[in-house]
């Protein structure tokens, strides 16, 4: 199909239990589709008309999941319509091709983060050594890509990413707060890379694009179009490109908003 659209997908299409208070009281609250169960219990929604909406994209373009999941948990969602033919994981680590890793991608990118960034491990154990427990509930690590913090936001100090960011930068690595996680991912590990790949091999003339975070600024920057919602880092820090609309629209009904712009421009083309 010539149109690729390449989305985001937590707080941009689909939302947790906590990220559902970005949306609106709850006697106006829209209804839900639950798209991602966790453990025998109910994680992840998006509404009933972003549903449709998702459907109606995949009979006008090649719909195509962009995430800093891992395989595992982007496995755990069941978005509506046919399965998606690309999905991209791990922030651009893996690229899946009807559900499989492309080993050829996946090896590509690890031999640049080895020339370009300093290892995982040292990140690593900066993480642990400099994150105090009382706020730190979790140390985690992506793929053997990169690592991440799930945390307490009340208790997080203010200055604590900053001075993160800053010392990640002299090695090559990002570092990205959303939500309740701390995110430290290698500079070379990017979703637009990975997204120009998989334009290059469907032949599109037309790239489209969503997204919330840090790590979705590069995907937004390499689409023809791209929108972020109302919420979120980007949000957050006013962050503006001019190819790229910012919605006031905030949580599930972001998500829907989304989709009608991505509907409208694949029927425009």
């Amino acid at each position: 199909m010539p149109v690729l659209v390449a989305s985001d997908l937590d707080r941009t299409l689909i939302y947790s239990a906590a990220a559902l208070a970005l949306t609106m009281p709850d006697l106006r609250a829209p209804r839900l589709l639950c798209v991602e169960i966790y453990e025998g219990r109910p994680l992840s929604y998006l509404t009933e008309t972003a549903a449709g909406l998702l459907t109606d994209l995949g009979d006008r373009a090649l719909f195509m999941p962009v995430t800093t999941r891992t395989r595992k948990q982007y496995q755990r969602i069941n978005l509506p319509g046919p399965p998606p033919r690309y999905a991209i994981c791990a922030n651009g680590g893996h690229l899946l091709v009807d559900g499989v890793s492309d080993p050829g991608w996946h090896a590509g990118v690890t031999a640049r983060l080895a020339d370009e960034c300093a290892p995982l491990g040292e990140v690593q154990e900066h993480l642990l050594r400099t994150a105090d427990p009382v706020w730190v509930r979790k140390h985690r690590t992506a793929e053997d890509l990169f690592a991440y913090l799930v945390v307490e936001r009340e208790l997080l100090p203010g200055d604590w990413v900053k001075d993160l960011a800053v010392w990640a930068e002299n090695r090559g690595w990002t570092v990205s707060l959303q939500g309740r996680k701390i995110y430290a991912v290698p500079k070379p590990l990017t979703k637009s890379a990975a997204v120009r790949e998989v334009a290059r091999r469907t032949g599109a003339e037309l790239t489209l694009a969503a997204g919330d975070s840090l790590l979705d600024a590069d995907l937004l920057l390499a689409a023809d179009r791209g929108w972020r919602p109302g919420h979120g880092e980007l949000a957050d820090a006013g962050w503006t490109a001019p190819a790229v609309s910012a919605l006031p629209e905030r949580g599930v009904l972001a998500g829907e908003r989304i989709l009608r712009e991505f509907l409208r421009a694949a029927r425009e083309r």
